[in-house]
């Protein structure tokens, strides 16, 4: 007689499809969530791509801080593009099913799309680097070549880290329930379903997780103990005001991402809670890309009067 063990896993098939119970399953509170959602949306695609225009439309802002601007804000699109769609689509329709091959898609561009953000954040940091440490050095160690290398190596990181990480979750056997405790097809919830021991391939997502997760914050922190050094060095607190204020921005998007990210992926999959995952995943997938735009718009005066100009319908220059 075989045991449990060899039961389940030989029983077990890939399921059709999946449930994904959202954010509630009070059905009175689905047309208040889809007018909250469709909102946040729209104001999350009009946002970043008003930044996008701007830095494309004022050549003051033809510099490597706002190449690297545009490619977040393009970033944030696409992100929140992955998951709040067929979040609405379920609340309107109140099919809440997503296929296998869907589940697959889509938890594909998650990590795609937040792998190449972890770098994309490391580049920006270093190039605020480069302009406050090697400021006479600036325009060669940032040359347009070097970006576009730059840009092109954080977007490959993020498919070679989603690669990797799809494939081993999508591989192992499912069994039993196919009903996913979040708002998209997140891998924490996925392992929950799957058959039989799951560590090996927890102790791959961890490292994995681990070396495209914190090598770029590595990086972060040593551009910005090269700045903080650097802005100490300066006379005047006005002067060193403005310094720091360059870099306040992109401090504060850092924390928002790092913060839920971390504290969502890095740790061992037994002490997941799923409810606790599901409002951590907000931030970086909807809330961060809301507000990426305000921070860098409100907080930035060359954006401001960039806006201001178009606003005005003012030549540029």
């Amino acid at each position: 007689m075989q045991n449990k063990k060899e039961y389940i896993l030989q029983n077990s098939t890939a399921p059709a499809k999946f449930i994904l119970l959202g954010l509630s399953d009070d059905p009175n509170l689905q047309s208040a969530l889809f007018s909250t959602f469709l909102a946040l949306y729209i104001i999350t695609l009009v946002g970043n791509l008003l930044i996008i225009l701007l830095t494309l439309a004022d050549p003051a802002l033809h510099t490597p801080m706002y190449f690297f601007l545009r490619n977040l804000s393009f970033l944030e699109i696409c992100y929140t593009s992955v998951n709040v769609p067929k979040m609405l689509a379920n609340l309107l329709s109140g099919n809440k099913s997503i296929s296998f091959i869907g589940c697959a898609v889509q938890t594909y561009f998650v990590f795609f799309l937040g792998g190449s953000e972890c770098f994309l954040l490391a580049t920006m940091a270093y190039d605020r680097y480069v302009a406050i440490c090697k400021p006479l050095h600036y325009h060669v160690l940032m040359s347009q070549n070097v970006c576009t290398t730059l840009a092109v190596v954080c977007w490959l990181s993020g498919f070679l880290m989603s690669f990797g990480h799809t494939s081993r979750v999508f591989t192992v056997s499912y069994c039993g329930s196919n009903v996913i405790n979040h708002f998209f097809c997140d891998i924490p919830p996925l392992l929950k379903l799957a058959c039989g021991d799951t560590s090996r391939v927890e102790i791959g997502l961890f490292v994995g997780a681990m070396i495209f997760g914190t090598l770029p914050f590595i990086l972060i922190l040593m551009s910005y103990t090269g700045i903080i050094t650097t802005i100490l060095k300066i006379s005047s607190s006005e002067g060193r005001r403005k310094t720091f204020s360059t870099c306040s921005s992109h401090l504060i998007v850092v924390t928002l991402f790092y913060g839920s990210a971390c504290i969502t992926y890095l740790k061992p999959n037994s002490t997941y809670s799923p409810n606790t995952g599901k409002y951590l995943s907000l931030f970086y997938t909807v809330i961060g890309p809301i507000l990426n735009p305000l921070i860098y718009s409100l907080r930035n005066k060359e954006v401001k009067r960039a806006f201001k100009r178009i606003w005005n319908r003012k030549p540029f220059g």
